[in-house]
């Protein structure tokens, strides 16, 4: 069957607000009219997408997955019409990812000063694929915490930091200094596969209402930083390495250039 893009769109707005009269008011169109297309790629499909309630949507294990999917799907059609667009322009464009809690902004900053014909663009990664952005064409490059696949993929270690403790403020421990692996064995942790949530600030409000800890990159923990979570040093926790990626074939000269740039500059900062 051929995917009908309009509707996929649809359906992920859909997914996001969790409301057909949210979703219809951003989509621009009428309720009705929209839930027939839902009904409509359903039928297309044939599976069921999503579960409604009287007060809310909820997805299927189907539509959860296709929501995984779509997100890269359409992110990847997005960036191949922005490329059609610069191709038509005769726009140099690059475009580098970053993780959660990465700064890449002082390296493009140094890399327009001496190309300002070029212009930059930055995608996040998101935590449990931060390769994504690379594989499926939004980005040239990233600015990566590790581990992730490496395959295909040419790296450059940048550098080295800790990973904290992230609980509530009330949390018994909440008062030490530093704690250690095994001071954390009784508690849930919200940063295994097991339990992958779909954003950071989904991970931190669970973490604000008492339904278990993470051990995050020190960055992380800063750039999310509120009153009812406190993050702790653990000092034998393995550290987080981060590198520069690119796919490797490809060897642009600009792209090169960047890459001299950002190592220079990351490891400096």
């Amino acid at each position: 069957m051929d995917l009908d893009l309009r509707k996929l769109r649809y359906f992920v707005t859909v997914a996001e607000q969790r409301h057909f009269g949210r979703a219809a008011e951003q989509l621009y169109i009428a309720q009705p009219v929209l839930s027939r297309q839902i009904k409509a790629f359903e039928q297309e499909l044939d599976c069921t997408l999503l579960v409604r309630t009287t007060r809310s949507v909820e997805l299927t294990a189907a539509g959860q997955q296709l929501y995984e999917e779509a997100r890269s799907i359409l992110a990847t059609i997005d960036a191949a019409v922005r490329r059609v667009h610069d191709a038509d322009r005769d726009v140099q464009r690059l475009v580098v990812a970053f993780s959660p809690g990465l700064y890449v902004s002082e390296a493009i900053r140094a890399f327009t000063a001496r190309h300002p014909d070029v212009e930059t663009d930055v995608v996040p990664a998101r935590w449990w694929e931060p390769d994504a952005p690379l594989r499926d064409g939004r980005a040239q490059v990233g600015y990566l915490r590790q581990p992730f696949d490496e395959s295909g993929l040419r790296i450059i270690p940048i550098g080295h930091e800790p990973r904290v403790a992230c609980m509530p403020a009330a949390h018994p421990l909440a008062s030490r200094h530093e704690l250690t692996t095994a001071d954390l064995d009784n508690d849930q942790r919200l940063d295994t596969p097991t339990r992958r949530t779909s954003s950071l600030e989904e991970k931190f409000e669970l973490i604000a209402a008492g339904h278990g800890i993470a051990l995050l990159p020190l960055s992380v923990a800063r750039s999310y930083a509120r009153p009812d979570l406190v993050h702790l040093p653990v000092t034998d926790a393995p550290g987080a390495e981060t590198c520069l990626a690119v796919p490797a074939d490809r060897h642009e000269p600009l792209l090169r250039d960047f890459l001299d740039i950002a190592t220079t500059t990351l490891r400096r900062t």
